[in-house]
């Protein structure tokens, strides 16, 4: 897929659901990651495979802030279990996306799912972990990637 995305986590409260997010987030193509808001979580050196090194890990202190350094013509996308959101099944990936995650006890803030725009549920029973939610939209959207690719192969032999 052309382009590029990156997903972050609005306000986190724990240290391993960004080091987990992190970690897929290199594994499935993503330019960066990030957080928004203030630092509730302590920083704790358990990357195994160094993806500081590969991939940045961006913290803005706002929305505001985010906002102002997000890249021109980049849609984004609000990741949250609400009624009347498009459910991940059913969704395309824009080329250039940036997934925005709540955090893990009050998922995204009212002026964040206002910025946003679109908001896409995960259909599932009820609400997942951030980063396993995280790693199930980036999966989604290289899984997608992947079958547009063999379609357009296909159609070139």
């Amino acid at each position: 897929m052309r382009g590029f995305f990156a997903i972050g986590i609005e306000n986190p409260k724990k240290e391993h659901n960004i080091g987990t997010l992190w970690r897929s987030a290199y594994a499935f193509g993503a330019s960066f990651i990030f957080t928004v808001g203030p630092q509730r979580y302590t920083r704790q050196a358990s990357d195994t495979l160094c993806v500081w090194r590969h991939i940045p890990l961006w913290h803005f202190d706002s929305l505001a802030e985010f906002q102002e350094s997000r890249p021109h013509d980049c849609e984004l996308i609000g990741i949250e279990y609400l009624d009347g959101a498009s459910t991940l099944r059913t969704v395309a990936h824009p080329q250039r996306a940036i997934y925005l995650l709540g955090a893990e006890d009050h998922g995204l803030t009212k002026q964040s799912i206002a910025m946003c725009q679109r908001i896409v549920r995960i259909p599932a029973a009820y609400c997942l972990n951030v980063s396993t939610a995280g790693s199930i939209v980036m999966y989604d959207r290289s899984a997608k990637a992947d079958r547009a690719f063999a379609k357009q192969q296909a159609f070139h032999d």
